[in-house]
């Protein structure tokens, strides 16, 4: 028989991150998934098999004990405009996912999963791809059993905040090469859950144009 585990996701109000917490539960892997969240999820974490861990997270260390999991899912992100600064958006989706992924790592999760963008390196000339290249290279130093990277172009999806310049470049982007064309946000997290329930040892890398088919399991 199968061990039920325990899924952690983080940045589940976001468009990729409420897809994968829909996956989650729906998926009978898991007998429990923690949802960390700066604010109340309200219904959905509801669920019999949620549990809602609300807490700040430039102070994660004081909830380390909450965060223990088997598979954890990382979504968090924003836009340097949303962020107001290069500063703070370098602390959302570079610093709280390293913190994150230590802390797990060390309780024993097994499989980190992080969506991360298309063109991330640390050495891109790209403010916001060079932050998601510096975070996957910290991931990768931290020796996880099972690491996940999965490297979106334009995410497509009814969004709850208004992001016009992406809905303007998913647009001009639908005819463009494969590599560029937008992802659907459930391709993404179909894609991540996948992965994850597959167990593969060592690092898998899913490239934007590679999403689709890691989402239907091939």
């Amino acid at each position: 028989m199968t061990r039920p585990l325990t899924a952690l996701i983080a940045g589940a109000s976001g468009l990729v991150g409420g897809e994968c917490l829909q996956l989650l539960l729906a998926s009978d892997r898991y007998a429990r998934v923690r949802i960390l969240t700066r604010r109340d999820l309200g219904a959905v974490a509801r669920h019999p098999r949620a549990q809602q861990v609300v807490a700040d997270f430039a102070s994660l260390a004081g909830i380390a004990d909450e965060l223990a999991a088997d598979h954890v899912y990382c979504a968090l992100g924003t836009t340097i405009r949303k962020a107001g600064s290069q500063q703070h958006f370098r602390e959302v989706d570079g610093e709280y996912p390293r913190r994150l992924a230590e802390l797990t790592l060390a309780r024993g999760a097994r499989h980190f999963s992080l969506v991360s963008a298309l063109g991330a390196s640390p050495t891109s000339p790209f403010f916001y791809s060079r932050v998601k290249g510096e975070l996957e290279e910290a991931l990768r130093g931290m020796h996880w059993p099972g690491l996940c990277l999965v490297r979106p172009s334009i995410i497509a999806g009814a969004r709850a905040e208004s992001r016009p310049f992406e809905r303007l470049a998913g647009y001009a982007l639908q005819c463009a090469p494969r590599t560029w064309r937008p992802v659907q946000a459930r391709d993404i997290a179909a894609a991540m859950v996948n992965t994850a329930l597959r167990a593969p040892r060592g690092l898998t890398v899913i490239e934007s144009r590679d999403i689709p088919a890691a989402g239907q399991g091939k």
